[in-house]
């Protein structure tokens, strides 16, 4: 099971996140012990975080989340040709970015138990409608080489029917950042369930090259 503590920061630029959207419910699908819903709460935001693994509780989190602390910083070492530091500024500021957010994380379940719901796609235990937005990153496409066409197409027109709006990062696979191979059949099996789909670059890349969401709306 990985557990990752990404950063606020990181969720503001991966999904191109803005005061305009405090006013927005958001649900976040494969959350992980990531620091996002604890300070956007804190800045007035309404945000839900889900996640299979918050069915283990706060101390296994915890340990899971130290764990992938130190695999992402041992992969970055390993590949430097697939990573690119202009964002964070170096694996130091990573480190520390991501070992504060897991300490956000923790602080949040506590204090904000409500707010986090063990749960997992492609079935969500929500109304339709129920979100202003929903984003998930690094679960689709990312493992597209585990979780198949008929698992991507059951998960985004789930996560569009709980929410308005669904935004996706990244779209590329893990490791070299290949293409989705079932990319254009997904796109079209979308495009007949009455859902327009388009990228959209973000100012954030951290894996090379990789720097674009997916944007899912209501035809």
């Amino acid at each position: 099971m990985l557990v990752t503590s990404r950063a606020h920061d990181e969720y503001v630029a991966m999904f191109d996140l803005g005061d305009r959207d405090l006013g927005r419910s958001i649900v976040d699908v494969a959350a992980g012990s990531s620091g996002f819903a604890a300070r956007w709460s804190r800045r007035g935001g309404h945000v839900v975080s889900v996640d299979p693994a918050y069915a283990v509780g706060g101390t296994r989190i915890a340990e899971l989340g130290r764990v992938d602390l130190e695999r992402g910083s041992a992969i970055a070492a390993e590949f430097p040709d697939r990573f690119v530091w202009d964002w964070f500024g170096d694996p130091q500021r990573r480190q520390a970015m991501r070992s504060r957010a897991l300490a956000e994380f923790l602080t949040d379940l506590v204090s904000r138990p409500g707010g986090y719901l063990a749960a997992a796609l492609p079935a969500l235990p929500f109304r339709d409608g129920a979100f202003d937005l929903a984003i998930s990153s690094h679960l689709l496409f990312t493992w597209a080489d585990q979780l198949g066409l008929d698992w991507h197409h059951a998960a985004v027109r789930e996560l569009a029917r709980v929410a308005r709006e669904v935004r996706l990062f990244p779209t590329v696979l893990q490791g070299a950042g290949d293409p989705v191979p079932f990319w254009a059949e997904l796109m079209a099996r979308l495009d007949a369930d009455g859902l327009r789909c388009h990228r959209q670059r973000v100012p954030y890349e951290f894996q090379k090259g990789v720097d674009e969401m997916l944007v899912v709306l209501p035809r």
